[in-house]
């Protein structure tokens, strides 16, 4: 019988022959924090209730119209759940659904999820604008210390007026660190509210699933300057093959479920067993078990490749949408080992524990690719008592 092979079309890393690593690993981060006690906000497109992270969803705020509606956990999920789910599991989950392989940086951190799309599935600034004046509003009541904002504004502008970066730097005087996508252009151009100088923006590299570091290049972010003439981005993220759960329950984790299994086989038998049980979450009738041929092992073959798929729960992602959680986690963990910092001290000791990209200029990397533990470690020992949460 004819030997087949599907494959995953991520990087594996080579000395362990194993694939993805876990994404604390691949940033080093110190292991004896974990985000407890820090409250993260998120602004996105829309969330879900995953399960790595909804025992610690502290309330669920839609704020795509013009009247908040506070809910203690998600009530819908639509095709824009996915995005707030990635980046908040991403940041905060605690990798049950992986036996704790896929486990976030800040995975004992509570989340606040702010809703932002609209129901046509559009984020306008105005809906970005509802939702950071609903947090600032909200800050003591939940203790938010951080908000990471993984969507953007519609066009360039550096105005300091502009509404996006003046509530901005209201949550910055109140001791909010917010954290935010650079974009994912490859050109120049931010766009607020990451173009605000009190907004922490992340770029990304991409470290090709390798611990050493000579592998390791420069993502495609946008750049450009705060309107303060900052450049942006500040700092670089992880952007690149990092591990993202699946919606749960929808028509992509069905397909995805069959499509795992036959990254194990090595028959037509086998595949001729999976398809005679899957085929129609496969999209197909159910005469395909007698036309098992080369034109569609290549299609599914193309199929996984699509979804990016790691196992049955998780596919690969990039972008500066899964940078700036990671920076965001990192920052959490900051505030766990020091709870005095306030967000200048804490774009201070990310850009000066910072790792340059070698031959990439500054005004495109800023201070270089963050180094977790050494953040963590500087702001433990940082004198500052400045931050008074208002």
């Amino acid at each position: 019988m004819k030997h087949i092979k599907f494959v995953s079309n991520y990087p594996h890393y080579t000395h362990e022959k194993v694939g993805l690593l876990p994404t604390p690993e691949r940033v080093g981060v110190h292991p004896d924090f974990t985000g407890r006690g820090i409250t993260i906000a998120f602004i996105d497109s829309g969330f879900s209730m995953h399960p790595d992270v909804a025992s610690r969803v502290i309330c669920h705020a839609d704020a795509s119209t013009s009247r908040v509606l506070e809910q203690p956990r998600v009530m819908e999920i639509s095709d824009l759940s996915w995005h707030g789910q990635m980046t908040s599991v991403i940041a905060c989950g605690d990798g049950s659904l992986s036996g704790g392989m896929f486990k976030g940086i800040a995975h004992e951190s509570n989340l606040l999820f702010v809703k932002v799309s609209t129901p046509t599935y559009q984020i306008k600034e105005n809906d970005i604008l509802r939702g950071l004046r609903w947090i600032y509003d909200s800050r003591r009541r939940f203790d938010v210390r951080v908000v990471n904002v993984s969507v953007g504004g519609d066009f360039e502008n550096h105005d300091p007026n502009h509404p996006l970066h003046v509530i901005v730097k209201k949550l910055y005087d109140a001791g909010i660190t917010v954290v935010v996508a650079a974009g994912n252009s490859g050109k120049r151009g931010i766009v607020p509210p990451a173009s605000s100088p009190h907004a922490i923006t992340v770029g990304g590299y991409d470290d090709h699933n390798q611990l050493d570091r000579n592998h390791w290049k420069l993502y495609r972010h946008s750049h450009g300057t705060a309107y303060d003439g900052t450049h942006k981005p500040e700092i670089l993220g992880l952007a690149e093959w990092v591990a993202s759960p699946i919606l749960p329950n929808s028509k992509q984790e069905r397909e995805i479920g069959w499509l795992s299994q036959m990254l194990h086989i090595h028959t037509k038998h086998e595949l001729k067993d999976i398809l005679e049980k899957g085929y129609a979450d496969l999209g197909f009738n159910a005469d395909i078990i007698h036309h098992i041929d080369d034109e569609l092992i290549n299609t599914l073959q193309g199929r996984i490749y699509h979804h990016k798929i790691i196992d049955a729960h998780h596919q690969h992602v990039d972008g500066t949408s899964v940078s700036t959680p990671i920076v965001s986690a990192i920052i959490a963990q900051m505030l766990q080992a020091n709870p005095n910092l306030s967000p200048q001290d804490i774009r201070q000791i990310l850009m000066n524990t910072a790792t340059k990209l070698p031959h990439v200029p500054q005004d495109i990397q800023g201070a270089g690719i963050v180094n977790a533990k050494e953040a963590v470690l500087t702001a433990r020992t940082w004198a500052n008592t400045r931050v008074k949460v208002i």
